[in-house]
């Protein structure tokens, strides 16, 4: 997204805030207030102008869809949602929206901001937009963040005294079916490639192909097996093996409900699954969570594990999305696999926004340039519709 960012703040507007300053009598500025649901169809026509410049209209759909995901997460209120900011006439010109995600921050919970669009109305908006900016500086924020900000916003991040992550600003990309893996690329950035029937014709090539060169085939670890497990197994596995990050999603079971089924709004993108990871002796040592099409990427959430288990555990992951006939796997990177991902072959590492990060914490600060922190996936938006359609 261009003006990009997905950010988050945390603190609410404080009357010893930024958004004092900005409101106060005798000001030429205009009013910085948290987004109400009467303000859906003015954002809607904001975020179609800012991001969708070929429409004309916003699609009918996504005054809907933005309620759906701005106001009704069981973490939603005024204090940790979306801003907007109206100028003198009264009209909104520029907006943040935000989501709230509950992390646990060295043994304390935490609210965090998770910045899905930062958008303004042309040059009229330029003001709105440098005040709800001036929120995001670090000296303020107990917890926001961004995982697909662009160069521009990512330099006001770290002006402001926030970090830009470069490990987390990267998605790898694994290729089990060269073909089938072109004909993805070239459907997004040509969808009317979705409606040819080309599907098969590469899957006859990338049988010849795969039959040449073995590589592409993943291979698993050595005695590890795998299985299909509910979104309840998946959540309260993934909880033990994050205790291992200082800074983590905490998943209560309401927050993490609710953004499964936001995530399954994204038809687009396939199915969710989740999987388990298990060794010799039947232990768990792994779970993913990860959305699958017939033929198309698999797109992968979140992977957790065990301590030194890694390497057995991505291993199994691209077997098992190979041994499921996807044309190729793409996921976030994070710190702590990128050991067991680089050993994978045909593989790259594309930036598709920076992960970035505002915080007053020092110890927050400390996790997140270390190997302490973990995020993205469904803590992230990598699941939202607003990047893939509308």
């Amino acid at each position: 997204m261009t003006l990009a960012t997905k950010s988050a703040l945390k603190q609410p507007i404080e009357p010893s805030g930024p958004s004092a300053d900005d409101n106060r009598p005798g000001r030429s500025a205009g009013v910085v207030r948290a987004m109400e649901r009467t303000d859906l169809s003015a954002v809607a026509r904001l975020f179609t102008q800012t991001f969708r410049k070929h429409r004309l209209q916003p699609a009918p759909d996504l005054s809907g869809y933005l309620e759906t995901v701005f106001f009704t997460s069981p973490l939603y209120s005024p204090d940790v949602g979306s801003l907007v900011h109206l100028n003198e006439q009264g009209t909104i010109d520029s907006a943040i929206l935000a989501i709230p995600l509950e992390f646990m921050v060295n043994g304390r919970p935490m609210t965090a901001r998770l910045l899905c669009a930062f958008m303004s109305q042309g040059k009229s908006g330029a003001a709105g937009a440098a005040r709800l900016a001036r929120m995001l500086r670090a000296a303020r924020q107990d917890f926001c963040f961004s995982d697909n900000a662009s160069p521009v916003s990512a330099d006001h991040w770290v002006a402001a005294g926030g970090l830009a992550l470069p490990i987390q600003s990267l998605e790898w990309h694994r290729t089990f079916r060269p073909m089938a893996a072109g004909l993805e690329r070239a459907r997004g950035r040509m969808p009317f490639m979705g409606k040819l029937p080309l599907q098969r014709i590469a899957r006859v090539f990338d049988h010849f192909i795969r039959r040449t060169k073995a590589s592409f085939a993943a291979a698993p670890h050595e005695n590890t097996t795998s299985a299909p497990i509910s979104p309840d197994q998946f959540a309260e596995l993934a909880l033990g093996m994050m205790d291992r990050f200082f800074v983590h999603p905490v998943f209560s079971k309401p927050e993490f409900d609710w953004l499964m089924a936001a995530a399954r709004l994204n038809t687009s993108l396939g199915a969710l699954y989740c999987r388990s990871v298990v060794d010799v002796q039947g232990k768990v040592i792994g779970c993913y969570l990860y959305f699958g099409a017939d033929g198309r990427d698999a797109v992968v959430l979140n992977v957790l594990c065990l301590e030194r288990q890694e390497a057995a555990v991505v291993a199994q992951l691209f077997a098992d999305l190979d041994g499921h006939g996807y044309a190729g796997a793409r996921g976030m990177a994070q710190p702590f696999l990128m050991n067991a991902v680089l050993r994978q072959r045909h593989l790259v590492h594309r930036h598709t926004g920076y992960f970035c990060l505002s915080t007053r914490h020092a110890d927050l600060k400390a996790a997140a340039v270390g190997d302490g922190f973990y995020a993205g996936g469904l803590a992230s938006e990598i699941w939202s519709r607003l990047l893939h359609d509308f």
